[in-house]
């Protein structure tokens, strides 16, 4: 049965914590999301990159690709750097994505975290937990 492809994007870092949050990150919503066949890829740096992750997506059985930005906000990497590997133009979130049989299947580019009630909350137990470390 097809599953929606789903690439967790990360920038991508020279410290390992860095990039062992955005693969811990794949494998949680993996975990909670059977839906999807979730991998994850890094924008510099790191490997995968992600043109390599989207190559191997094209033998799997998707009927969908979802692309996520792990960033809080948009800049380049958001606005022109992965639209331009995706194939999309500049200020678009919708395309299509080529399997390896040559069907093609629906792409859709998501938007980066923002401002978000759970975001609040969650600097909000960071706060908590640092003033109980610190009590």
């Amino acid at each position: 049965m097809a599953k929606t492809g789903f690439l967790l994007v990360g920038h991508g870092s020279k410290k390992p914590y860095n990039k062992e949050l955005i693969e811990n990150t794949a494998a949680m919503i993996a975990s909670k999301e059977d839906g999807f066949l979730v991998k994850s890829a890094f924008m510099s740096i790191n490997e995968p990159s992600v043109h390599d992750v989207l190559e191997g997506f094209k033998s799997e059985d998707i009927d969908k690709m979802v692309v996520v930005p792990l960033f809080l906000a948009k800049g380049v990497h958001i606005l022109v750097d992965i639209p331009e590997i995706l194939g999309l133009p500049e200020g678009s979130y919708k395309g299509t994505f080529t399997l390896a049989d040559g069907s093609a299947v629906p792409l859709l580019y998501a938007q980066p975290i923002g401002a978000d009630p759970l975001l609040a909350d969650l600097m909000i137990r960071n706060a908590y937990n640092v003033l109980e470390e610190n009590a």
